[in-house]
């Protein structure tokens, strides 16, 4: 069994996308997946399996829409996957919750020149593997730059502060220790 973290869009945000936890993880385990952990409210889990990312993906978002009446966009990665997303940035000395990663279906090729239009002074990005990685040391709410990402990265995405994914790492790190 292979070690996966799964990413949900939209989950327990402004009263939509109610997803509790307890019954979200009882839903992973009805799917056949092994040593099933959530983190927080938002739609984040920990788990075993040999399916692919891909098929994951389909399966859970398909499962929630069952059995809650919402299909998130669902992003599965694995824990070497999540690791890198936790240090494959130059804002490792940041403020962790000044700093998001935005998980992509594809690897993002934006608008270089549109990207510092919007940016506020401070705000920083790195690309790397179906990531966006934005430093925003005046804040998330802020930045006009996070608000237009999905108008400047056309492709389904989840965002992640640096504490969510140092969390969801070592719960990964932990599962594949055990």
């Amino acid at each position: 069994m292979r070690v996966r973290v799964a990413l949900l869009r939209g989950v327990n945000v402004g009263g939509a996308g109610r997803l509790p936890m307890v019954e979200f993880r009882a839903t992973l385990v009805g799917l056949g997946l092994e040593r099933v952990r959530t983190y927080i409210q938002s739609g984040n889990s920990v788990f075993d399996s040999d399916l692919s990312p891909a098929g994951l993906e389909a399966l859970i978002r398909d499962a929630v829409a069952d059995r809650f009446g919402f299909a998130p966009d669902t992003f599965v990665l694995t824990a070497k996957e999540m690791a890198a997303a936790l240090t494959d940035h130059p804002f490792a000395k940041a403020d962790q919750a000044c700093v998001h990663v935005f998980f992509l279906r594809e690897t993002p090729a934006p608008d270089d020149a549109a990207l510092r239009a919007l940016a506020l002074p401070g705000d920083a990005w790195s690309i790397g593997p179906r990531r966006f990685t934005l430093h925003t040391p005046g804040g998330i709410g802020r930045s006009k730059l996070a608000e237009k990402l999905p108008r400047l990265l056309p492709s389904p995405m989840t965002a992640r502060n640096l504490r969510t994914i140092a969390a969801l790492a070592a719960m990964a790190a932990d599962l594949a220790q055990a």
